[in-house]
């Protein structure tokens, strides 16, 4: 990775007024979570129909069995990783106005960043299907599947999108809304596959933003849009980024 790149990057951010990160799972690949799709995704080892909502509705305990085993058994042991822990401190610093993540795993939160856009929801929070009152992991007793409500009876269901779900309403606007108005977007971990989420850093391109990418390999992103590659895992780039930035 070339030196000059890394200061390219951090000269744009430094006279940005607004910085914003977009992130995808390879931010938190090297925190022991994989993605959800390719050769050693998790839809190779699952049946991707346990996170559709009216299976899930119909086969409860199906759903739910599998559920526990991906998100609260084996994600529910990761932690921050140093990419995490830089865009909280470029946070911190006033480098970073917001985060718009992918990811469901909590992690940006985790390391400590306070304006984040969960455009997919959040693995450690619940709702109940039938009065919609909100839980967090711990109130929810995973010996006992599937969970119910203690004030209605209702089924609970993690909080994040399901396959015929709705982006949230509140992070669908506030992602746009940043990716429209910011100077400098980075895109870490993601390679643009994702509809609606993809088209964010398009957005902030055609508003004159410019494009930082960080990705172990070329996405759709790098020879359309992208104007600073800096190629990697994420924890080395975003930790010779976070030094260039003096953080």
């Amino acid at each position: 990775m070339e030196n000059k790149l890394f200061k390219a990057a951090a000269k744009a951010i430094n006279e940005s007024n607004i910085t914003t990160a977009f992130t995808g799972a390879g931010i938190s690949v090297e925190s022991g979570i994989p993605p959800f799709r390719g050769k050693d995704g998790l839809w190779s080892k699952y049946d991707m129909k346990t996170l559709e909502l009216d299976f899930f509705h119909q086969n409860p305990l199906e759903s739910w069995s599998v559920i526990k085993e991906i998100f609260y058994d084996y994600y529910g042991k990761a932690n921050p990783n140093r990419a995490h822990y830089v865009l909280a401190e470029m946070e911190e610093a006033g480098l970073l106005k917001s985060i718009i993540t992918q990811n469901i795993d909590n992690l940006h939160y985790e390391a400590g960043n306070k304006t984040v856009y969960e455009f997919h929801g959040n693995m450690k929070k619940l709702v109940c299907t039938g009065c919609h009152n909100h839980f967090t992991v711990d109130n929810i007793d995973f010996e006992n599947l599937p969970p119910r409500c203690e004030s209605c009876g209702g089924l609970i269901k993690p909080d994040f999108i399901f396959f015929g779900e709705g982006i949230p309403q509140d992070a669908y606007a506030n992602s746009f809304q940043d990716a429209s108005s910011c100077d400098v977007m980075l895109v870490i971990g993601t390679t643009g596959e994702i509809m609606p989420a993809s088209q964010l850093p398009y957005l902030a391109k055609q508003n004159g933003a410019t494009i930082i990418e960080v990705n172990m390999e070329t996405s759709k992103y790098t020879n359309s849009l992208t104007d600073i590659s800096l190629q990697g895992k994420a924890t080395e780039v975003m930790g010779k980024l976070g030094e260039e930035l003096g953080i």
